[in-house]
C-alpha cells in the first residue's frame, strides 16, 4: 500500500531551514528520502548526480530571464504550460507512449517490453533526481524572488534538477530507441516539456538542462540493458508436429518467454503443469462449454472491447492514472513514477511467463481441435495455453489492488471479465484462463515483495 501519511520535517531539514536553504511551508517537502529508494537499473544514484547548480550571480541572471519570459505569456504559452503540468511528470509520457503503440503497433510482448523500459527509466531517473535535489536544496525561483508570478502551483521540493525535464529526457530517449525513425519527434516533445517549466516560472533554465541530461543518462543505462535482454534472438522455426499441438504459420514471438525478466529469475520460473490432453474427456468438456455458450449483444460488446487495444493495454494504465489523481499523487512525481513502473514490470514479466508456457506446450486452439467452434474474431496467432489475457490482467490488476486497496473489488472484477471474455469469444478453454490468472497473480506477488522492500513505504 502506498504510504500517504505526512510527518513533521526532519531535524536535518529544520537545520537547512534555519540556515536559509529552505523556507517554511504548510506541508512537508515531497518525498525527501526518495533519492534512497531502490532503483531497477541504476546502482548508485549519487554517481549520476549532476554538478552543483550555478552560483548566486548566475542565478540572478536566470531570474531576470524568467521575468522576461513572464512578460511574453500568451494563450499559446499558457496552454503549453497547462498541458505538461497536468498530472505527474510521467502522466503525459504514458499517453504519448500508448498513442505511439496504438498508431504504430508492434507485438504485444514488445509493447509491454517498451512500457516497462520507459517506466523503469523514468522512475530510476527520478530517484537519481531526488538524490540531487535534496543534496543541493536549491530554492525554487519564486521563493528566491517572490515578485516572479508562477503559472502553476510551485512544487514543494528543491528546484534542481527539474523533475519534468528528467522524466522527459528519460522517456523520449527510450521511445526513440524503440522507434528510431520518430526519435526526433520525441526529442522535440522532451524539449517542450522541459522548457514549459521555465515558462511557468517554477524552474531555472539550468534546472531544466541538468534534468534533461540526467534523464538521458539513465535512459542510456536502461537501453544498454535492453540491448542484452534476448529480444533480438531469431527463432529457428522448429514446431512440434504431433497431434493436439498448435498449427499455423508465423507464430507471434515464440522466443519471448526467454527474454530477460525483471523480478522472475527467468520466464520458466512459474511454468504451469501441462495442459489437458487434447483427446481427454476433460478437454472435450471444455470444448463443449465453448460451443454451447450463449452469446448476447452485451456479451459480444464486452468480448470485442477486451480484444481492442484499449482493452488489452490502455485500460489498465488509465485506471492507474485515475487512482493517482484521486489519491492526489499527481503532485508526487517519485510515487507516481513508482506506480507506473510496478504496473508495467508486473505486466511484462507476466506476459513473458505466459509466453514461456505457450511455446513449451504448443497447445492447440479450440478451432484447431474442433472446426465447429465459431469465434467472434480471428484467433490470435499463438498457442492456447495459458491465456495471455489471464496472465496480463491478473498481474497488473493485482498490483493496482495492492497500491489502491479501496478499489480491489472493482479491479478484480475487471480482471476476471477480461480473462473470461476469451472463452466467450471462443478462442480459449477455461483451463487456459485459470492457468493464466494464476501465473499473473503469482508474478504480481513477486513485484509486491519488491515494492515492500524498495524504501518507498517508509519514506518521509
Amino acid at each position: 500500500m502506498i504510504n500517504l501519511s505526512k510527518t513533521f520535517v526532519t531535524l536535518t531539514l529544520v537545520a537547512l531551514l534555519l540556515a536559509g536553504c529552505l523556507v517554511p511551508t504548510s506541508s512537508p517537502p515531497v518525498e525527501s528520502n526518495a533519492g534512497h529508494w531502490q532503483s531497477w537499473i541504476v546502482t548508485d544514484p549519487a554517481a549520476l548526480r549532476p554538478p552543483a547548480p550555478p552560483d548566486q550571480a548566475t542565478t540572478r541572471q536566470e531570474l531576470q530571464e524568467l521575468k522576461r519570459l513572464a512578460t511574453l505569456r500568451d494563450a499559446t504559452i499558457r496552454d503549453q504550460v497547462a498541458y505538461w503540468d497536468t498530472g505527474a511528470p510521467s502522466y503525459r509520457w504514458m499517453e504519448i507512449a500508448l498513442t505511439q503503440f496504438r498508431t504504430k503497433p508492434i507485438t504485444n510482448p514488445r509493447i509491454l517490453r517498451g512500457l516497462s523500459l520507459m517506466n523503469v527509466a523514468i522512475y530510476d531517473a527520478l530517484v537519481a533526481a531526488w538524490d540531487a535535489k535534496y543534496t543541493y536544496n536549491r530554492l525554487r525561483p519564486t521563493l528566491t524572488d517572490p515578485t516572479l508570478t508562477p503559472l502553476v502551483a510551485v512544487p514543494n521540493s528543491p528546484t534542481y534538477p527539474a523533475e519534468h525535464a528528467v522524466a522527459a529526457g528519460a522517456a523520449a530517449a527510450i521511445l526513440g530507441y524503440l522507434y528510431p525513425d520518430d526519435a526526433q519527434i520525441f526529442q522535440s516533445k522532451a524539449e517542450e516539456a522541459a522548457h514549459s517549466r521555465v515558462l511557468a516560472g517554477v524552474n531555472y533554465p539550468s534546472d531544466v538542462a541538468a534534468g534533461l541530461e540526467l534523464g538521458r543518462q539513465v535512459a542510456q543505462l536502461v537501453i544498454a540493458h535492453a540491448q542484452n535482454d534476448g529480444s533480438d534472438v531469431v527463432w529457428d522455426g522448429v514446431m512440434p508436429t504431433e497431434p493436439g499441438h498448435w498449427t499455423g504459420e508465423k507464430p507471434i514471438e515464440p522466443l519471448a518467454g526467454s527474454w530477460q525478466t525483471w523480478v522472475l529469475t527467468a520466464g520458466d520460473e512459474l511454468r504451469p503443469s501441462p495442459p489437458l490432453a487434447y483427446d481427454s474427456p476433460e478437454k472435450a468438456a471444455e470444448l463443449q462449454e465453448i460451443k454451447t455458450f450463449t452469446r448476447t449483444w452485451q456479451i459480444n460488446q464486452k468480448v470485442l472491447y477486451w480484444q481492442s487495444f484499449d482493452g488489452i493495454l490502455a485500460t489498465w494504465y488509465d485506471y492507474g492514472s485515475r487512482y493517482i489523481f484521486e489519491q492526489r499523487l499527481d503532485d508526487n512525481p517519485p510515487q507516481a513514477a513508482r506506480i507506473y513502473a510496478l504496473m508495467s514490470v508486473a505486466h511484462y514479466d507476466a506476459l513473458l511467463a505466459c509466453w514461456d508456457a505457450k511455446y513449451a506446450y504448443w497447445a492447440a486452439r479450440p478451432f484447431q481441435l474442433d472446426p465447429e467452434v465459431v469465434t467472434l474474431f480471428p484467433t490470435p496467432n499463438h498457442p492456447s495455453y495459458p491465456a495471455a489475457h489471464g496472465c496480463a490482467s491478473g498481474a497488473i490488476t493485482a498490483i493496482l489492488a495492492y497500491l489502491f486497496p479501496a478499489n480491489t473489488e472493482v479491479i478484480n472484477a475487471r480482471a476476471d471479465e477480461a480473462a473470461m471474455s476469451r472463452l466467450w469469444g471462443g478462442i480459449h478453454y477455461r483451463s487456459d484462463i485459470e492457468a493464466g490468472l494464476a501465473i499473473g497473480r503469482a508474478v504480481a506477488q513477486k513485484v509486491i515483495e519488491h515494492a515492500q522492500a524498495d524504501g518507498a513505504m517508509t519514506s518521509q
